[in-house]
């Protein structure tokens, strides 16, 4: 039995610079106001005023995708957003393969994207960065892209378990 495991974070260079160049305006302003009138908010108020910018500036940074290929089928779990894996028995997919995609125009970013809000017919994307996801078409008519790093690894543990996969009969 093979098992592919993979996990993701939002930790890219432009996400980290965007939130540091976004934390300056909220902080300047807050500083300055504190400086130019210390009677604004006491020194407890200011402190928990900043620490709530940084929290909420690095939350994404808890946000994990983490994949499980086994015998079983395709597990995934986005934390925050899942708590536990959810699954994808083999059973319930006619079609699983590794593909190119544009986040942008096809999905509408990076995160847990897609559905009712943008381009139904796509289906779902979870997804944390780049352009390589494994697209699954399930029987029961849904889409779901599930984003990977590990290409030649996705596609080497998917010929894996193509077997398991049965194609809809048709009639």
């Amino acid at each position: 039995m093979r098992i592919f495991k993979e996990e993701q974070r939002f930790n890219q260079l432009w996400i980290i610079i965007l939130i540091m160049v976004s934390m300056l305006v909220p902080l300047g302003i807050i500083v300055g106001t504190y400086l130019k009138k210390p009677d604004s908010f006491t020194t407890t108020e200011f402190l928990i005023i900043i620490g709530i910018l940084i929290v909420a500036s690095g939350i994404i940074f808890l946000f994990k995708l983490s994949t499980r290929i086994d015998e079983y089928g395709i597990h995934y779990k986005f934390f925050p957003f899942h708590i536990k894996y959810r699954g994808i028995q083999w059973n319930e997919i006619t079609e699983a393969y590794v593909r190119k995609y544009d986040a942008l125009n096809e999905y509408g970013g990076w995160g847990l994207k897609g559905g009712a809000l943008w381009k139904k017919s796509k289906g779902v994307a979870i997804n944390v960065s780049g352009d390589i996801g494994i697209q699954l078409e399930l029987k029961n008519g849904k889409r779901l892209l599930i984003g990977t790093q590990k290409e030649n690894d996705t596609k080497n543990i998917l010929a894996t378990y193509k077997s398991k996969i049965k194609k809809v009969e048709n009639g």
